[in-house]
């Protein structure tokens, strides 16, 4: 099925093939006929686990957490990932220009276009990244398949909410997931280099500071 997502800048509309469209609609549809008021407001709460104002709260505090660890390296990773990828999707959603589904009783007040979904791309890269930042530290291979898992029912649970309250299409919260695994990957290997950079010189800087200490004390005197 053809579906016109794409205008192109000489005001044309480029028609992209979504062989989910009918699914998008058949499901949003769904939902909307077969929620109860009690269901809805359930989600409308778990839906904020994806919020920009939960992801700032919480990026914040393991930000602080970091640089509190003097984690330089890893404190700029998560800035980068987190609201990077997040002001990509944004970018998206202009280029995409993709209407959210109407309804005539809808269950919330949503601003925007829709693809991508912005609380699963923010949901995916927060939860994405802390999963990451904990994994290391974890020596069980259960815990780390516990932790992977949580933070992946993390991300399926916004989702979820997104599409049931008819904020988003399925495939939008497809791609916010697809486009929050992909920013998350170049994140990771562009670190690399750094990091392996940041371990030789910090060793550097130690011992240049040592020096310098031992220097003082030396020509201080007695």
């Amino acid at each position: 099925m053809i579906h016109p997502l794409l205008p192109p800048s000489n005001g044309a509309t480029l028609a992209l093939a979504n062989p989910l469209a009918g699914a998008d609609k058949e499901l949003a549809a769904w939902f909307h006929v077969h929620l109860s008021q009690t269901f809805i407001t359930a989600l409308k709460a778990l839906t904020e686990l994806g919020s920009g104002e939960w992801i700032g709260i919480a990026l914040g505090g393991i930000i602080l957490f970091l640089l509190w660890k003097r984690s330089w390296l890893t404190a700029a990773t998560m800035t980068v990932a987190v609201p990077g990828g997040m002001l990509l999707n944004e970018f998206l959603k202009l280029e995409v220009h993709r209407h959210r589904p109407f309804f005539d009783d809808p269950f919330g007040s949503w601003s925007g276009y829709s693809f991508a979904s912005g609380h699963t791309i923010g949901a995916t890269l927060l939860y994405g990244q802390l999963a990451l930042l904990i994994m290391p530290a974890l020596k069980s291979r259960e815990w780390r398949v516990f932790t992977v898992s949580m933070m992946g029912f993390l991300v399926l649970v916004v989702g979820f909410t997104r599409i049931a309250l008819g904020a988003h299409y399925l495939t939008d919260v497809l791609g916010g997931i697809m486009l929050g695994i992909f920013w998350l990957a170049f994140c990771f290997i562009a670190e690399k280099p750094l990091r392996r950079n940041f371990a030789v010189v910090r060793p550097l800087a130690q011992e240049c500071e040592i020096n310098s200490r031992i220097a003082q004390r030396f020509n201080a005197g007695p």
